[in-house]
């Protein structure tokens, strides 16, 4: 058994497919952008069971729940193999599930408080820089060029 092979066929992951970028860059970048998505639908089905008057707590919507554990899991994986870009990659998105965890236990209290709940603002502007961050990682081939000459 190769030493190098950590999890089979999910290997396949660190594999070059364009200008030096890896497989799992480009998932990671779908995961940011569907984490993003998900975060919305999690705040307006939040913001819909406030409305109602029988409800005492708010539920974490599951795709969302599954998209951080995901993300967590492939930032990780992504670390053994560029141990720079992964770690960079892994605080920020840890940053946004704190965040998240966070945000979700605010939205409660405004719920039992009877007020109008927050939008998730601080996980809303960490996503940004994860997602400015994984565009930098899996994109940067198309300025590379460009970049090259000007520095």
């Amino acid at each position: 058994m190769d030493p190098n092979v950590m999890l089979g066929p999910l290997d396949q992951l660190g594999r070059e497919v364009v200008a030096g970028v890896l497989v799992i860059e480009f998932v990671l970048l779908g995961l940011v952008v569907v984490n993003m998505l998900t975060r919305f639908l999690a705040y307006r089905r939040n913001v819909t069971e406030a409305e109602q008057e029988d409800v005492e707590s708010l539920s974490r919507h599951p795709l969302h729940e599954a998209t951080n554990v995901l993300l967590l899991a492939g930032t990780f994986y992504y670390t053994t193999f560029a141990p720079h870009g992964g770690i960079v990659l892994s605080l920020f998105v840890v940053g946004m599930v704190i965040a998240d965890v966070f945000e979700h236990e605010v939205r409660s209290v405004d719920l039992r408080k009877d007020e109008k709940l927050r939008a998730p603002k601080g996980a809303l502007g960490i996503s940004v820089f994860t997602l400015a961050y994984a565009g930098f990682q899996s994109l940067f081939f198309l300025v590379s060029d460009y970049w090259g000459a000007i520095i």
